[in-house]
């Protein structure tokens, strides 16, 4: 088969990439990369079978050569995104699907949408198969999200009926894995990234919510099948085991050894966040022969790697004095940082004018005779893991402040924050 990905470069897009390439197939990866990344399909470029082409679907799409199915992963799915993106969750939820459809009738191949559990909105049914029709604010903060999926599984029926194209439909649940954001801001990369620190984890409410979480490689397989299967209604795939957001998160800080706990915000849940969501996947299992494998200890300790290794690839995980000769900081060794944890007062100079002003804190300048951001951050950490400095002295080699960066400030706010002491 020659199949188009739109969404190729994003979470789950990239991983259906992998597994069509694995079947044999030729696979096309269509994305504009706004919250795709490119470091998703890295490992695939220059592979023979496969072609990244970017494009923003809500344009006319334009491909040469026969197409036997389009499997349409373009959009948004984070709240964070769709939030901060709700034009353009709306666009591509309508123009991108309809221009998907038009290429799937152009070209006679099988289409299949990506829809979602959003549909249900805050679901009165428990759990919710197919036939609920959901309980959505259409005019609430998510429902640019929910509407656009809503209607783009509208169009598909539409263009099923009135133009004969064979369609698909899939209601993903949560699903988690390698390949999610650091900046995603649901709560598989939030409490993995938190634990990793040793910070508490960030509940958004009390706890009580529910959610199933699944492994991409079972929604993977379950998309496979439900492509090559003779379904055209949609279809849940999800994982039916429920958990309270705060099981989830005793269960990421156990796997991850993380003692901080977990703090309750409930003044940080978002409007409409659904209270309960789990699958019923009869139809799944019935239809499809189709139900997860991956158990969610198994999947979490294969998520927790990936996000350890992304994590200390950008220098932000809470390190400790073992790890420091690992990233290459030349001018802080881990003896330099033995012997200023043994103190109790510590003096940190740094070059304000020396920082590069397009670097945002947590990124590296050299600074000569100073310390860089990264460094910085980094070996404040590690002075706090040590509880051994009482007072804190921060100052500039150059006393005019860089008032672009405001660095003495940045300096100041980032020594406070972590060492929790008397900054003078």
């Amino acid at each position: 088969m020659r199949v188009l990905i739109t969404g190729g470069a994003g979470f789950i897009g990239s991983h259906l990439c992998d597994r069509f390439l694995a079947d044999g197939h030729d696979v096309i990866a269509m994305d504009n990369l706004l919250t795709g990344t490119t470091d998703n399909i890295a490992h695939l470029i220059g592979h023979e079978r496969f072609l990244f082409i970017k494009h923003n679907v809500t344009n006319y799409i334009y491909l040469k050569g026969p197409l036997d199915a389009i499997l349409h992963f373009a959009s948004p799915a984070s709240p964070i995104d769709y939030l901060e993106l709700p034009i353009q969750t709306l666009k591509v939820g309508a123009l991108g699907t309809h221009n998907a459809l038009g290429l799937a009738k152009e070209k006679g191949a099988r289409f299949l949408l990506a829809s979602t559990s959003e549909v249900y909105g805050d679901p009165l049914v428990h759990p919710q198969p197919e036939s609920y029709w959901g309980n959505v604010n259409p005019v609430g903060p998510r429902g640019v999200y929910d509407e656009a999926k809503r209607f783009a599984e509208a169009l598909t029926m539409a263009y099923h009926h009135y133009h004969g194209v064979d369609t698909r439909i899939v209601r993903i649940f949560n699903t988690y894995g390698p390949r999610m954001r650091l900046a995603d801001g649901r709560v598989v990369p939030n409490f993995i990234q938190q634990a990793l620190r040793h910070e508490p984890l960030t509940a958004y409410g009390d706890g009580m919510q529910t959610r199933s979480f699944q492994y991409v490689d079972d929604l993977v397989e379950g998309i496979v099948r439900l492509l090559h299967s003779d379904e055209t209604e949609p279809v849940n795939i999800g994982n039916p085991r429920e958990f309270t957001i705060r099981e989830f998160a005793e269960l990421v800080n156990r796997l991850t050894g993380n003692p901080a706990g977990i703090v309750f915000k409930p003044e940080l849940r978002i409007t409409d966040d659904p209270q309960t969501r789990q699958p019923d996947i009869t139809k799944a299992r019935r239809v499809l022969g189709w139900e997860p494998k991956v158990q969610l200890q198994e999947g979490l300790v294969r998520t927790i790697a990936y996000f350890d290794e992304l994590l200390r690839e950008e220098g932000v995980k809470a390190y400790t004095m073992k790890d420091v000769d690992q990233l290459g900081i030349t001018r802080i060794t881990a003896e330099t940082l033995e012997r200023l944890a043994g103190t109790e007062r510590l003096h940190v100079s740094f070059d304000a004018d020396a920082l590069d002003p397009s670097v945002a804190p947590g990124v590296g300048t050299p600074v000569p005779g100073g310390l860089t951001y990264r460094e910085g951050h980094l070996l404040m950490e590690l002075l706090a893991e040590s509880g051994r400095v009482t007072s804190l002295d921060i100052v500039e080699v150059n006393p005019v402040l860089d008032t672009r960066n405001q660095t003495a400030e940045v300096m100041v706010g980032m020594a406070a924050s972590l060492l929790g002491q008397r900054i003078l």
